[in-house]
């Protein structure tokens, strides 16, 4: 029998330190289930959904500016002005932050240059300039993160101040729900060039959320919101589930303080601030501003 001692357990008595050490072993792995998220977003829960912001949330870069190059290239305005107003799409892909100033003068530019034309022209030129220029600078993060909750039966909306038209059209073909954006003044379906209210933007976005989860009957305290910008503040603190996107310093700090989810799917030290590929080249940061290019501009 001796020969078999080798099968049966020696007895030893714990010391101290390996006490210590199960003991906060077993509480380690109480703690990693006790802190688990629980599933998100839920399956099935109709009174729950989720609203997205557009620029530098779902779409690298304004998604005004692209519209505008896509009118630009279509000869809604004119060459002079391209260089002029190229350092304002600049800074908004260096910096990754919006500007009120320059997506004023953006969105006054827009409006100028689309007076008058009917607002079914505008939608279908979107479509072919969602194809051009925007389909491909779709964040696939931010992307997943909207499939999910439609996975789960929820609605999913853009929040966007951009014209209500492209954000629609931008909505349609990633299989949202619909969009919430600045709404263009038509008359017989011609374009007046002038907003009704104002841009739907910081403040406005929330009382465009709280509107429609009015009008939908939904519970926002289960409802999920995300975007990159501080601006958006009042929209995220509206959810019981607000996400910071790719966020700018002030977002990242509060929702730091705030405990709120961060996901950033920028990458490289230079393109992890400015959300685009540094190659991107001055060609395309050029062409990127033709939105604000109309600025002054007088149709012939």
């Amino acid at each position: 029998m001796a020969a078999l001692g080798w099968l049966t357990p020696r007895r030893r008595s714990a010391t101290a330190r390996s006490v210590l050490a199960g003991e906060a072993s077993a509480e380690a792995a109480r703690k990693d289930v006790s802190e688990q998220e629980p599933p998100f977003p839920v399956h099935g829960d109709d009174r729950a959904a989720a609203f997205f912001d557009l620029d530098n949330t779902v779409m690298q870069g304004a998604a005004l500016f692209h519209f505008g190059r896509g009118l630009y290239k279509r000869k809604f305005f004119e060459t002079r002005d391209l260089v002029r107003f190229a350092w304002q799409q600049a800074w908004f892909r260096l910096a990754g932050v919006e500007d009120p100033e320059h997506m004023q003068e953006a969105r006054d530019s827009a409006l100028s240059i689309v007076q008058g034309h009917r607002v079914s022209e505008l939608q279908s030129i979107g479509e072919e300039i969602y194809d051009e220029y925007m389909a491909e600078r779709i964040w696939p993060g931010t992307r997943a993160l909207a499939q999910a909750h439609l996975d789960a039966g929820q609605k999913v909306w853009l929040v966007t101040a951009a014209p209500v038209e492209i954000a629609q059209v931008i909505a349609r073909r990633l299989g949202l729900t619909g969009a919430l954006g600045t709404v263009a003044e038509s008359v017989d379906g011609v374009y007046t060039g002038k907003l009704v209210g104002e841009p739907l933007h910081g403040p406005a976005k929330a009382e465009a959320v709280r509107a429609l989860a009015a009008a939908e009957g939904l519970d926002l305290s289960r409802c999920a919101a995300y975007s990159d910008s501080h601006n958006d503040i009042p929209m995220l603190s509206l959810v019981g589930h607000p996400y910071a996107i790719n966020p700018d310093s002030k977002l990242r700090r509060h929702a730091r303080e705030l405990d709120w989810r961060l996901r950033d799917y920028r990458t490289g030290r230079k393109a992890a601030k400015v959300g685009i590929p540094a190659a991107a080249g001055v060609g395309a940061v050029a062409g990127g501003t033709a939105a604000a290019i109309a600025l002054h501009r007088r149709r012939r």
